[in-house]
């Protein structure tokens, strides 16, 4: 078996050993300055992920992995970008690129299905896993990706595998799901906002409607058979809303969230924002696991939580070890000229804690 093969096939059964236990939700806010941030979590409650920020410079050369080897489609990175990946640096699951562009993948389980793989098309075939990386190396719009995807073969790498869904947006504020059922390409519009997992993006939205009678505020005083009914607490007015870590309940959760809060002035408020409302999306560890299967070296099932400022440039990230928020701006950056790079999120993965001296 062919080295690139070996990394191909222990990349997939490390990924496959975290089946059914992703929870990654994502949520987008427009701000007042006229700039568009996105954000999300991204989950694995089985290990600790190999995590790591990716700087690519144009002119990257990039080869897709197929289930027989890394002997898929060639391309070469049209734009610079920052990825955030996992397991292998071409596993991008969240990423900007210097036009702007935004990438990220979300698993997809049960409801997505791919195209066989045909090795006869290797040239024109990426693995699902590297799609976030070929729209960032290539793309400037949601237009030229949509355009783009007829002429790419898009595979597992692993029968195994878990599928994937998309979200993709630009500065301008769209954002669209791409989800691939029956071999065939979906596109949804995501005036929402928000994005889970499985079902289908479209499910998702038409579930809202059993919570039509939730809203934001406390619930107005009642009489039932002359006893007087009152709130216990401000919020009563979105009781019964579903608090459970399952895909439906969370993107119901997030849609509340995104639809009732605030718009802040500026995109870093904004980013800030995004951090706040994630941190209800947390999965802390035990929740996901039956009794005696719960590991003991994660401090969080949520690895990471990033938010990109593509009006800005910027990428902002915190992880499970350190909640301290960093930054990368693209802007800093000259993609022509710098080296491709890839560094671990946490170069120690201990939280830092700032002592207060009293006098």
């Amino acid at each position: 078996m062919k080295t690139t093969q070996l990394i191909a096939t222990g990349a997939c059964m490390a990924l496959s050993s975290l089946i059914g236990v992703d929870a990654c939700t994502g949520i987008s806010f427009h701000a007042a300055d006229g700039s568009f941030v996105v954000a999300r979590t991204i989950e694995w409650a089985g290990t600790p992920l190999k995590s790591e920020y990716n700087i690519v410079a144009r002119g990257k050369e990039f080869a897709s992995y197929t289930p027989t080897g890394r002997n898929g489609m060639k391309y070469t990175a049209r734009y610079g970008f920052v990825g955030l990946s996992v397991v292998e640096p071409d596993f991008v699951a969240e990423g900007i690129n210097e036009a702007g562009l935004s990438a990220g993948l979300f698993y997809f389980p049960n409801y997505g299905s791919y195209e066989a793989y045909n090795s006869a098309y290797n040239d024109k075939t990426i693995a699902d896993l590297q799609l976030v990386e070929w729209i960032l190396s290539q793309f400037s719009s949601i237009d030229d990706v949509v355009n783009a995807l007829h002429s790419v073969h898009v595979v597992s790498l692993e029968p195994s595998m878990l599928t994937i869904h998309w979200r993709i947006a630009e500065p301008s504020g769209r954002q669209v799901v791409l989800e691939i059922i029956d071999g065939k390409y979906n596109v949804h519009e995501n005036n929402i906002g928000v994005l889970t997992n499985s079902p289908s993006f479209d499910w998702h939205v038409t579930n809202l409607n059993n919570y039509v009678n939730l809203h934001p505020g406390v619930a107005p005083s009642q009489k039932w058979s002359g006893v007087e009914l009152n709130s216990f607490s401000a919020g009563s007015a979105f009781h019964g809303i579903p608090g459970d870590v399952t895909s439906p309940s969370r993107f119901v959760r997030a849609a509340f969230f995104v639809a009732t809060a605030p718009q802040r002035k500026t995109a870093f408020e904004t980013v800030l924002q995004c951090f706040h409302i994630l941190n209800n999306f947390d999965v802390p560890i035990g929740v996901e696991h039956n009794p005696g299967d719960t590991p003991q070296d994660m401090p969080s099932a949520t690895q990471w939580t990033v938010a990109s400022d593509l009006t800005n440039r910027r990428i902002y990230y915190r992880t499970a070890y350190n909640s301290n928020i960093r930054c990368i701006d693209l802007r800093s950056i000259d993609f022509g000229r710098a080296k491709s790079s890839t560094q671990p999120l946490d170069k120690e993965q201990t939280q830092p804690i700032e002592m207060i001296t009293v006098k």
